[in-house]
């Protein structure tokens, strides 16, 4: 498979996996409660994500550094709302 079509099914499973996140941010963001979530499992999960953008940046893969990029960030506002709205 040429690298266009490696890239092109990354890109696909980039797409499906950081737009499965999105209903759970806007829930979040909505009720403005992050409670359904652990602080470990915000920690542990951006940790790996900030792991999988350092990867796709050393071996200059856009489809990794995009999808997790933007999935940390969304991670990263569920933090932010977990934090802040703590009881």
């Amino acid at each position: 498979m040429a690298d266009v079509g490696i890239e092109a099914v990354g890109f696909l499973a980039a797409t499906l996996t950081t737009a499965s996140f999105l209903p759970q941010v806007a829930k979040t963001w909505r009720t403005g409660s992050a409670d359904d979530f652990s602080m470990l499992w915000i920690a542990l999960f951006g940790a790996g994500l900030s792991c999988w953008l350092g990867y796709g940046l050393l071996i200059g893969s856009p489809a990794i550094v995009i999808a997790n990029g933007l999935t940390l960030a969304l991670v990263l506002s569920i933090g932010w709302i977990k934090t802040t709205s703590a009881k």
